[in-house]
């Protein structure tokens, strides 16, 4: 399989249902292979983040399952042509995860594409790389981004930072699909 066919999606226990799974369809959908990697090659308990009224924020509900593929231990990142982060509460946890940590520099150092959605900025936030950059997350993450000298996009869905494209939620999809796909089209 050819590495500009290969995408890897870091996540673990507690990562957003929709944001993986839909990542995982599309990107399949669109001819590549997204291979989810995790603490450890094994089942993964997902999370459903919902919107309700009358909430101040997110509820939170079981979700899917999935297995993931590899370990962050056995992530060769020249094997992958780009990364993809999804949110969820994973990486509120993985972003202490040194291993994960260097995954992420390696893309960034290596020049290649990296995506980030909604709490997925925490581990961009924690690997220092959203200095000066224009970034869209979770509005609950503004704080975090701005104290890393990050700029946080409103009322912009998605935006693109050079190597660096953020999306704000599992609703701003169809927004940061569009430059996802825009992106790995130039591959």
């Amino acid at each position: 399989m050819s590495t500009s066919k290969k995408i890897l999606i870091l996540t673990g226990d507690a990562g957003e249902s929709f944001e993986i799974l839909f990542a995982a369809h599309r990107l399949r959908e669109a001819g590549y292979t997204p291979v989810i990697a995790a603490p450890a090659v094994r089942r993964l308990n997902l999370v459903i983040h919902d919107f309700e009224p009358g909430w101040d924020t997110y509820v939170e509900r079981k979700g899917y399952l999935v297995e993931s593929e590899i370990s962050f231990a056995d992530v060769n990142t020249q094997d992958y042509a780009a990364l993809l982060i999804p949110g969820g509460r994973a990486p509120e946890y993985l972003r202490n995860d040194t291993t994960v940590i260097k995954i992420v520099k390696d893309f960034f150092e290596s020049e290649k594409y990296i995506f980030a959605i909604c709490h997925g900025v925490q581990i961009l936030l924690t690997a220092g790389l959203v200095q000066g950059k224009n970034i869209a997350c979770y509005e609950h993450v503004k704080f975090e981004v701005e104290s890393c000298g990050g700029i946080y996009i409103t009322p912009d869905e998605a935006v693109m930072d050079g190597k660096i494209i953020t999306g704000k939620t599992w609703q701003s999809h169809p927004e940061f699909y569009r430059i996802v796909f825009s992106c790995l089209q130039n591959l």
